[in-house]
């Protein structure tokens, strides 16, 4: 029986699902994805080849995260002769990714950045981060950072051609994911809601 469906093969609206929504978009989704950018929640939201994907609104426990790793990332990245940002534009306007921390080589002139030296990815509940790599790599992002604040770890991911090996140091920063892991004042248990 597929995932999210009642015992009968009907949707379960109780299961988190993915909704896609084919053809013209209706005026009542124009208007959701106005209302969003309005009210500036729209600021993760991402276009995945002309699809729109609608970011859920991140627990503080990752904006807290966020708070730490740009703490810790951003001595390391001045050592590097890198810049630091927090989300940014990964791509063009009609494909692109929102990672939550990005370390550049330079800043581009653009809202739309081409590539980055590393992205940074915290985990949330119903996110879609290792969907990304791909994409990545395609952009030749060299390095991804995965945080992962219910396990309380952190990944090293090194681009090999066209994916992603998981490895135990930075080759940017000269610095192991033990190490980085170590310095987070990792935040107490998450509730189990969202």
């Amino acid at each position: 029986m597929p995932e999210g469906c009642d015992i009968d093969g009907g949707p379960n609206i109780l299961a988190p699902v993915r909704t896609v929504v084919l053809g013209p978009r209706p005026a009542e989704l124009e208007a959701l994805i106005a209302r969003r950018k309005r009210l500036g929640l729209d600021t993760h939201d991402e276009v995945w080849e002309g699809e729109y994907h609608v970011a859920p609104e991140a627990h503080l426990h990752h904006a807290y995260l966020d708070d730490e790793v740009a703490a810790l990332l951003r001595p390391l990245a001045k050592r590097a002769g890198l810049i630091g940002t927090g989300p940014f534009n990964l791509g063009a306007p009609d494909d692109f990714r929102v990672p939550d921390r990005g370390l550049h080589r330079s800043l581009p002139p653009t809202a739309w950045a081409p590539t980055a030296a590393l992205v940074v990815e915290i985990l949330s509940p119903d996110d879609e981060t290792f969907e990304k790599f791909g994409f990545y790599a395609a952009h030749e992002v060299d390095e991804l950072l995965v945080v992962d604040g219910l396990r309380r770890t952190l990944e090293l991911f090194a681009r090999r051609q066209d994916r992603y090996e998981r490895t135990t140091a930075s080759a940017l920063l000269a610095v192991t994911s033990e190490q980085l892991a170590a310095s987070i004042d990792w935040p107490p248990a998450q509730p189990s809601s969202k």
